[in-house]
């Protein structure tokens, strides 16, 4: 059987718990899911270091799109040095030219800045034209993997795609499908993909418990968290794959 491993997506410490008591592999640790993750804060990513399975931080300063300035590139490598300061085991990026494309020259400066740290290509890597050109330039950067939904907003509608990113990586990086990734949907990609690892948020909808909150703007009418019982469900299906 082969182990196929659990990243979870995690935005605050309540998550960061749920996620190691359900038996997540490795976390991805971020702020602001709800605008595809930020970089988490340094009292976050200090705890964090204190868990004993590998934490990776995203390093995205900003929601929007993934072209970054000088400005947003030395603010992101403060947050690199933050994540490594932390004892994480690894950052998070991705970088983007204003066709889509990724921006290998950022990316370069990035990589280079965390050095020693491990390396995932996030889902900049899903807006490129051409899939087998950025997994040779993320192969060429030293990535370890490509988070990636195969260019569509879940995983589960684009297998066929991943399957053609799978073959580009000829076993030289690890494809991991993320977005849509769930104890009903997971099936479907194991039974296409050949994959190592896969991503999911494991979360579930949370009304908020105070409508003052929600009238004054603090907070939304409800929020995905995460929870452990999805975490642990998902695992063990991952653990029961041929």
């Amino acid at each position: 059987m082969t182990n196929i491993l659990l990243e979870v997506c995690v935005e605050d410490a309540a998550g960061l718990q749920a996620a190691v008591d359900g038996g997540a592999d490795r976390i991805e640790l971020c702020s602001a899911l709800s605008v595809g993750g930020l970089t988490p804060s340094p009292g976050l990513m200090a705890l964090a270091g204190q868990v004993e399975i590998p934490v990776y931080a995203m390093i995205r300063p900003r929601p929007g799109d993934f072209v970054f300035d000088a400005g947003d590139i030395a603010v992101m490598r403060v947050e690199i040095d933050a994540a490594r300061s932390a004892g994480l085991a690894g950052v998070v990026l991705g970088a983007s030219r204003t066709d889509g494309s990724l921006d290998s020259e950022t990316l370069r400066v990035l990589v280079d800045h965390a050095q020693g740290l491990g390396l995932t290509l996030h889902r900049a890597f899903d807006l490129v034209l051409d899939f087998a050109e950025a997994v040779e330039i993320a192969v060429d950067l030293g990535f370890e993997r490509i988070l990636t939904s195969g260019g569509a907003k879940r995983a589960p509608d684009a297998v066929d795609a991943l399957a053609a990113v799978i073959a580009d990586a000829k076993d030289r990086i690890s494809i991991m499908p993320g977005s849509g990734v769930t104890l009903e949907t997971v099936g479907g990609l194991l039974s296409r993909l050949s994959v190592t690892e896969v991503h999911s948020s494991c979360s579930v909808e949370k009304p908020a418990q105070d409508a003052r909150l929600v009238s004054l703007g603090f907070v939304a009418a409800s929020a995905r968290q995460t929870d452990e019982q999805a975490v642990r469900a998902l695992k063990a299906r991952l653990s029961a794959a041929p």
